[in-house]
């Protein structure tokens, strides 16, 4: 495209970062990127989420987290997707309190959780065995407007079979 098209733009760019990613070539998308700063390209959130999120998937905790907390020095803002990305990789890993942080901190930052930020979050407690706090935050995602998904849902019946939870709690799923 280089050599003889039209220019990449910062769209073929997250294509081609998400095929390195996908196919376990970190070190290839972060000279990419590199490269694509320096070239003073308009880079967006997808740009680095795409890489994020294939930082995460590759256990490349540090660099995932670095990434993520650098990018308002380059002038772009998390959405809600790169939150959610962030949020599952620290769940992935048991690191539940940094989770529980940063949902938290997307509100003062202008980004609300959504449905699959609570989702995630709650399957991620879940599955690290805190169902307590699994179940405050189903309590917080049903106030707000949003239910759990067919996953969510299907590891909550399995808590509740088990008597892991409160079966108070069953009316506040039901309405979920």
């Amino acid at each position: 495209m280089q050599g003889c098209g039209p220019l990449p733009d910062v769209q073929t760019y997250a294509i081609l970062l998400d095929g390195l990613c996908r196919n376990k070539q970190l070190s290839m998308a972060m000279e990419l990127l590199r490269e694509m700063e320096g070239k003073k390209l308009e880079l967006n959130i997808v740009v680095y989420t795409v890489l994020i999120e294939g930082l995460w998937k590759a256990g490349k905790i540090d660099t995932a987290r670095n990434l993520f907390s650098g990018l308002s020095s380059k002038g772009v803002q998390p959405d809600v997707w790169t939150y959610n990305v962030m949020i599952s990789g620290l769940c992935n890993r048991g690191l539940l309190v940094e989770a529980e942080k940063l949902i938290r901190e997307m509100g003062g930052k202008g980004c609300s959780p959504d449905n699959c930020t609570y989702n995630t979050i709650i399957r991620g407690f879940i599955n690290n065995k805190e169902t307590s706090w699994a179940m405050g935050l189903i309590q917080e995602m049903v106030e707000r407007g949003f239910s759990a998904d067919a996953s969510t849902m299907e590891l909550i019946i399995d808590l509740l079979s088990e008597d892991k939870v409160d079966p108070a709690l069953l009316p506040l799923i039901e309405n979920s």
